[in-house]
């Protein structure tokens, strides 16, 4: 197994290779651009805050709409910041993203990622912790792309799915299979957009390519799995994240950090040795 990273670049996975082969989307070479690369980390907060605007702790907030001209501020600030290389050896690496408060999240706060590559698999795992006098809303999450051709199937188990309004935001809830029998393991290639997110996902996913390689996606801290597959797409994201899009102004609501506290979510992306036999593709959704 091999991981490139990309500190500068969001704190990235560049590409990710077992014996040679991608198994996630290869970042072009020199590219600066977040958007391109592998994987990256989400943090403060994981996917959109509808609008840019939530109140908590009695105060109103407003955060910079950070995407071109969509609509809602997404993915926190650590996807787009520099990241500082603290440790590296031939099989780990320490990364660390400091926020002094102020612009763009009015808490200081620390993240720090740890990427530890094995013989078969990746594991990374992204802390962060509460800088600031004042108790903070905290989110995590990663972004990994991972390649699919026509005949990928994907398999996981998830309690529910979040239909989307327009503008990506969590409209109503319904049964799992919605949008594909990922229970049972169904094609990834289809004819429209899925940018959604499943609640109470059984925390480990299956991806089964036509070229005959298996991957093993599994997390901890991250009751919530988004699934993000454009249509006719040769590459998909299964993101493990802590928490709903928006849950800051909704029910669901996200963590709590108490001063000095700190949260933790993990990944692992491991070549898949089970003898699951998943079903060919026999639709395109």
């Amino acid at each position: 197994m091999e991981a490139a990273l990309a500190p500068a670049v969001g704190g990235s996975l560049a590409a990710l290779r077992f014996a040679g082969v991608d198994l996630l989307r290869c970042a072009p070479s020199g590219s600066t651009d977040p958007l391109a690369m592998a994987s990256f980390p989400l943090v403060p907060y994981a996917n959109r805050i509808a609008e840019g605007r939530f109140r908590f702790g009695g105060q109103d907030f407003r955060l910079p709409l950070n995407f071109g001209d969509h609509p809602h501020s997404i993915h926190g600030l650590g996807w787009t910041a520099p990241w500082t290389v603290e440790a590296v050896t031939e099989d780990t690496a320490q990364l660390v993203h400091p926020h002094a408060g102020g612009h763009g999240w009015r808490w200081a706060y620390q993240a720090e990622q740890r990427v530890a590559v094995a013989a078969d698999a990746v594991e990374m795992t992204l802390s962060v912790y509460n800088l600031s006098k004042e108790i903070m809303p905290v989110g995590l999450g990663f972004h990994p792309y991972l390649q699919a051709d026509e005949a990928t199937v994907l398999q996981f188990d998830a309690a529910s799915l979040w239909l989307s309004t327009p503008d990506m935001l969590p409209d109503r809830e319904v049964a799992a299979d919605t949008l594909g029998n990922w229970a049972a393991g169904d094609s990834v290639m289809g004819e429209s957009l899925i940018d959604n997110v499943y609640s109470e996902w059984s925390g480990s996913a299956t991806v089964v390519r036509g070229d005959g390689t298996r991957l093993a996606l599994t997390a901890s801290g991250a009751p919530w799995l988004h699934v993000y597959r454009p249509p006719h797409s040769y590459d998909f994201c299964l993101e493990p994240v802590s928490h709903i899009p928006d849950a800051i102004n909704r029910p669901q609501g996200m963590d709590r950090l108490e001063p000095g506290g700190s949260k933790t979510l993990s990944m692992r992306i491991a070549i898949d040795k089970s003898d699951q036999t998943l079903p060919k593709p026999s639709k395109i959704a």
